[in-house]
């Protein structure tokens, strides 16, 4: 049985090495401005086709708030930030991420919920609760900007391609160990593989993430035009609205506030320089 086991592990080996190393060379590129490799395997196109059929489900099924001045200042800062991206890309003669972007901006009638997202394809949703955090339109900028870089560093894409590889290197791991992951799952009813991919491999990958949409954010809300000095203030609220509730670090996706106020404090004086608001062309 062992030399059976061997040689499936090592046709396994040859054919998980050659079709992924051919995957990984065709897919490798960099985030935008902060040159972060990346691996994508999967089309933009497919990703912002399923984004946006999932937000017309949350536009129906969801309370939307009637408050149109609300929603009005949510589009004025959307918009300022979207031709800022354009106009930044367009002056350093790249490619606009954003380009094939369908934006959208709703917001939500859930003061419980103290959060924003941007979905693949410039898909944006506020929550009436995190207003009360942001106070004012340069700290809804703040939060804006952030969510609306984790589309334009095309970080679901990302997500999803690294879920295809380790779905596969999970399966890899678990004919080298001789099946032994799966005995101590069954033994101990414990998900042994799905807390190792959960602790050490997607969170501290979520984190970076969530670190990269912050800087990328500050520097997308300071070309729009909006104080981005106004991001520290949100994440002392928030750290307030928490009431030392936060899990630790390490079994989170996000940074705590607690070290998102330090980064930011870091990075505010270089942004502000490097990235003042730019001027549009009319």
């Amino acid at each position: 049985m062992s030399k059976i086991n061997n040689i499936n592990r090592r046709k396994f080996l040859e054919i998980f090495g050659g079709c992924g190393c051919g995957l990984l060379i065709a897919s490798c590129t960099t985030a935008p401005i902060t040159e972060r490799k990346q691996l994508k395997l999967l089309p933009e196109s497919t990703l912002n086709r399923q984004a946006a059929q999932i937000y017309e489900n949350v536009k129906k099924k969801t309370k939307l708030s009637d408050d149109k001045n609300q929603l009005e200042e949510i589009i004025e800062i959307g918009s300022k930030i979207e031709n800022a991206v354009s106009a930044y890309f367009d002056s350093i003669n790249k490619k606009d991420p954003t380009y094939n972007f369908q934006w959208e901006y709703i917001l939500v009638d859930n003061d419980k919920i103290k959060n924003a997202w941007c979905m693949p394809g410039g898909k944006i949703a506020v929550y009436t609760g995190i207003l009360e955090i942001t106070k004012n339109k340069h700290g809804l900028a703040a939060v804006m900007g952030h969510e609306i870089a984790h589309a334009v560093a095309k970080h679901s894409i990302e997500r999803a391609s690294r879920a295809l590889i380790l779905n596969v290197g999970t399966a890899a791991i678990d004919i080298f160990s001789g099946g032994a992951i799966s005995r101590t799952q069954r033994t101990t009813g414990v998900d042994v593989a799905g807390m190792l991919r959960t602790f050490g491999i997607d969170n501290p990958f979520g984190r970076k993430q969530e670190t990269e949409a912050d800087y990328l954010g500050l520097i997308f809300s300071s070309l729009a035009g909006y104080d981005i000095r106004e991001s520290v203030k949100i994440w002392e609220r928030m750290k307030e609205a928490n009431k030392g509730q936060e899990p630790p670090e390490w079994m989170s996706t996000h940074p705590s506030s607690l070290r998102r106020i330090e980064s930011l404090k870091k990075w505010i004086p270089e942004i502000i320089v490097k990235y003042p608001p730019i001027k549009m062309v009319s």
